[in-house]
């Protein structure tokens, strides 16, 4: 008999979720979106010389895969994108997801090594 995987164990709670009628979704957002089950916190700080700000997007940001939240270095936004287990990444770090959008804006500033972030064209 196979082991019993984590992609297996989420696929049969899903299951089990929707057949009672709760959607698994909400629980697996809820779980995600920290402590305060309202997403993840705003902040404004300088970090390794370059300033980091990140908090609500204004105006809903429909087009942004960050849920509503805009991340920016050196006033530049830093694309992000939450993902399904609730990490983040970013257009500059995508294959290294991290906890939090600081966190993402960080791993950015980390992996720009002094270089400016130029602005990313929205489709």
């Amino acid at each position: 008999m196979p082991e019993l995987s984590r992609r297996r164990a989420l696929t049969a709670a899903a299951v089990l979720a929707t057949a009672a009628g709760v959607p698994a979704v909400t629980a697996l957002t809820a779980s995600a979106a920290g402590p305060d089950h309202h997403g993840p916190t705003s902040f404004d700080e300088v970090y390794k010389g370059r300033r980091i700000q990140g908090g609500p997007a204004a105006g809903g940001a429909h087009h942004h895969h960050g849920g509503g939240y805009a991340v920016f270095v050196d006033g530049v936004e830093l694309h992000v994108m939450r993902n399904a287990d609730g990490s983040w990444i970013s257009v500059v770090s995508h294959y290294d997801p991290v906890p939090t959008p600081r966190a993402a804006a960080r791993a950015a500033v980390d992996e720009l090594q002094g270089a400016a972030l130029l602005p990313f064209p929205a489709n």
